[in-house]
Parts: C-alpha cells; sequence; structure tokens
C-alpha cells in the first residue's frame, strides 16, 4: 500500500493548471485569481480627513482660527489654509492644501461668527495621507489566492472590474451499487440511499468546481463503462463511488485499464479510504473512491480538494488547530495511518465523537475536524497536543 503522504504528492504532481478566463467582479468570489493585480491609482488619492473637524496648520494650533470655507466629502477645496486660518471639514473630505492637522470639532470652541478656538491638550494629525495604503502600480493581490468578499471590494478599489481567474473544473460524479437508491426513494431490502452522489457534489462546489451528476449505475460491467467513456469525454475529472475493492462486484479498477486509464495507484495506507484509485487518461483525470460515506467524505478533504485547488492554480492549506485532547483515544489496528473526527468542546480542548466506523455519516455531523493518528500507534492519552484539521 501506498503512504498517504506519497499518494498526496502524485496527486499533486499529476495536476496541471486548466487556463484562465476573465469574470466581472460580481460573480468572482470563490474562484482562484490567475493573475497579479496591481492598482491603478495611489491609496487613498489624496490627503482625507479622518473625523470630522477643522483642517489647519499644526504651527498656528493655540490661536484663534478663522473659518475660510467648509469641506464636504467628495468636493475639492478650493483655498489654501494660511496664517491663522482653517477650514471646516467632514470626515473622508480632501485635505486642502497648507493644512498639516485636523482638529476634532469636539476639541473646539467657537469664539465668534467664523472663528474656533482649539481647547485641547494635544491632538493627532488625523489626516490619512495620500498613497498611505497602496502606491500606484503595487501588487495589491496576488496570483492564486482564493477570491473572498474582501478581495472584491480591492478589486472595486483599483478599477479591476473583470479580474482573471482560473477555470473552474468540470467534475463527473457517477456512484456505483446495485444496493443504491435515490434519497427521495425509501429503501427496499439490502438497498441503502445513495448519500455519496450529494455529498460529494456540495463538497465541489463548495470549492468552486462544476458538478455533473451522472447518476446511479448498476454493478454491470457495461453500464459502468458506457457512463464512464461520457463523463470522460465531457468532463476534467471523473469521480466514481464504489467499486473500488476487492469484491467480485468490484470492477471500476479494471473498466478504468480497458479505457485507457493509466492507473498511478490503487490503495493508500489510509483508514478509512484504503481502496482508493487514482489514474490519467488523455482528457480528464480519474479518481475512484470507496463506497462507505465516511471514506468519501476524507478522502475528498485530504486528497481530491487539493487536487482541484491545483488544477486552479491554487496551493491549499487546510485550516487547522493545535489543541489538547480530552479523552484518551485507543484503536485496535494501527497498520494504517487513521483519520478520527473530533468535536471542540467548550473548556478549550477536543474530543472524540461517537463513531462507528467508515459507514457511520452521522458521525461527521457532531465533528468539527478530524485528527491524524499515525501507523504504529495505538494509544493517545487525554491531555496530548493534537492538530484538528477543520471541516
Amino acid at each position: 500500500m501506498l503512504p498517504f503522504e506519497e499518494a498526496l504528492k502524485i496527486v499533486l504532481d499529476s495536476a496541471q493548471p486548466l487556463g484562465s478566463e476573465r469574470v466581472e467582479i460580481a460573480h468572482a468570489a470563490n474562484r482562484i485569481l490567475a493573475e497579479d493585480v496591481t492598482s491603478d491609482i495611489d491609496i487613498p488619492p489624496f490627503d482625507r480627513a479622518v473625523v470630522d473637524g477643522y483642517a489647519c496648520r499644526r504651527e498656528y494650533i493655540a490661536n484663534p482660527l478663522t473659518i475660510i470655507e467648509t469641506i464636504q466629502a467628495g468636493v475639492a477645496p478650493t483655498k489654501s489654509i494660511g496664517l491663522n486660518q482653517c477650514a471646516k471639514i467632514m470626515t473622508g473630505a480632501a485635505v486642502p492644501r497648507g493644512a498639516n492637522c485636523v482638529i476634532m470639532v469636539e476639541l473646539t470652541e467657537n469664539v465668534g461668527e467664523d472663528t474656533i478656538q482649539f481647547v485641547g491638550k494635544e491632538t493627532a494629525d488625523n489626516i490619512y495621507n495620500k498613497g498611505q495604503d497602496i502606491r500606484a502600480g503595487q501588487v495589491v493581490l496576488y496570483k492564486g489566492i482564493r477570491i473572498r468578499p474582501q478581495h472584491i471590494a480591492a478589486f472595486a478599489v483599483v478599477g479591476r472590474v473583470r479580474p482573471r481567474v482560473a477555470k473552474r473544473p468540470r467534475v463527473a460524479i457517477i456512484a456505483t451499487g446495485d444496493e443504491l437508491v435515490a434519497p427521495a426513494i425509501e429503501p427496499g431490502p439490502s438497498q441503502i440511499r445513495n448519500s455519496n452522489t450529494p455529498q460529494l457534489a456540495a463538497q465541489i462546489e463548495d470549492i468552486g468546481g462544476i458538478v455533473r451528476d451522472y447518476d446511479t449505475v448498476k454493478d454491470v460491467p457495461s453500464e459502468i463503462d458506457s457512463v464512464f467513456k461520457n463523463a470522460a469525454e465531457e468532463n476534467d475529472v471523473v469521480i466514481i463511488s464504489g467499486g473500488v475493492s476487492v469484491g467480485d462486484f468490484d470492477l471500476v479498477p479494471e473498466i478504468l485499464k480497458q479505457n485507457g486509464v493509466r492507473l498511478l495507484f490503487e490503495k493508500i495506507a489510509i483508514k478509512p479510504g484504503k481502496p482508493t484509485v487514482f489514474g490519467l487518461m488523455e482528457k480528464a483525470y480519474c479518481f475512484g473512491l470507496p463506497g462507505n460515506p465516511v471514506s468519501t467524505f476524507v478522502i475528498f478533504e485530504l486528497l481530491v480538494k487539493p487536487f482541484l485547488f491545483k488544477l486552479m492554480g491554487h496551493d491549499y492549506s487546510p485550516p487547522s488547530i493545535l489543541m489538547p485532547l480530552g479523552e484518551s483515544i485507543s484503536l485496535e489496528s494501527t497498520k494504517r495511518e487513521s483519520w478520527f473526527p473530533v468535536t471542540i468542546t467548550g473548556k478549550g480542548m477536543v474530543r472524540p465523537v461517537e463513531y462507528h466506523g467508515s459507514a457511520h455519516i452521522i458521525a461527521l455531523c457532531g465533528a468539527d475536524g478530524l485528527i491524524n493518528i499515525g501507523a504504529g500507534v495505538a494509544r493517545i492519552e487525554e491531555g496530548t497536543m493534537v492538530r484538528v484539521r477543520l471541516i
């Protein structure tokens, strides 16, 4: 069996970027930026007042100051500030020439019809200087980031209304198994509802992929072969759940080989998820995932998600946190590294959730993350600091 880290390296090394396209910023959220973005202007583009008050020269601040104009946001000043002069100014307005300080209105008194007096002990400049944040031509966002709402604001500020983003991978989902029925159908004897397809679809959409559902396929070689051919022709990635183990009806690896898929591995030393398959063909990448839903979920998070991000030019780093274990964990089998679902307690610790194995998908609903237990480790004691991979 291939160690997981080697499997991950093989998968990531195989991923080739899918290209890029331009989109309106209204549609750029959750996409991967495919270019460095520079600013076309200084930000702020002028010296701005950060408080409501009076713009003046600091050296005359102790003197009565004559108000020579009122400046509101969006209106350019028309006069320069000279000896014992000031301009009434609003937050966000441009500071007039000659001024190097804005006195807060709360620190002044009216001492005449158009005259104010500073009554505070000291004051900050209260001026947001031109170019203080960004200079024209400076890179503000770097290629490869995942675009979030704050990045949308940055696009707007620097005038990049059609950023270049990575193309979204088209991902086919095929669920195999005679026992599977649609979620809307009440299962009969020896049947179960297909949870893998909607789960995988949600995971793919969450990272910006385009989902193509090829429905459930019976464990019949000709049917799997036909659906796979269509999926591989029409998509960048094909994910097949089920049919990848060593049973009489685990047909997927052989069908992939018959279709020219070069399998790079067929088993990983990991629990859950040992019978995971990955291969390449001329037009598509192919994953065969275990049929049990926890295995499917975990392998997607650990292996498929970083791969799909790499296709979009993004180096994925999963969110994680180091926390003490609130309850000891013992394992019976230690031949493979294990990933175990845990929950974060109100006392700043993590505890294992009730978990019956790779078919127990409900266990993940109460989990905040997964912890890794290395091969050969039979027990982790309470109080041990563990790295929690958040999900």
